[in-house]
């Protein structure tokens, strides 16, 4: 699934809920909360994407194993944090292959000068 395909609002609070296996008002609290934070339509009612009902079963996943909503929400945070800064390395290094390619083909055009300065030098000391 592409990634804006994923944060596409499909699903009404009631099925959203299904899907996640929670109660409607588990979503309005988490709402609340600020664990999840659904589209609203022009009525202002709450749409989740497929990206909302993931963060959902994690949150069930997390609480399941005894971690309380304040860990959770510390753990979204720094999982938010650890993509932010993944996305930057990827970025990074995507730049330095650019820079390094550059550097070859920099190092590449001199040394061909230099070859051709060079021929051309002992060209013209031919009787």
């Amino acid at each position: 699934m592409v990634e804006s395909d994923r944060d596409e609002p499909l699903y009404m609070i009631s099925v959203a809920a299904k899907l996640a296996g929670v109660h409607p008002q588990t979503l309005r609290s988490y709402e609340q909360k600020g664990l999840v934070t659904p589209k609203r339509t022009s009525g202002n009612t709450r749409m989740y994407s497929q990206a909302d009902i993931d963060r959902l079963e994690l949150i069930n996943e997390l609480t399941s194993e005894g971690i309380n909503l304040a860990g959770v929400i510390r753990i979204l945070d720094l999982q938010g944090r650890l993509d932010e800064r993944d996305s930057e390395l990827d970025m990074l290094h995507k730049k330095v292959r650019r820079l390094a390619d550059r550097v070859h083909e920099l190092e590449t055009r001199e040394t061909v000068t230099s070859l051709v300065m060079s021929n051309g030098t002992a060209l013209r000391r031919l009787p």
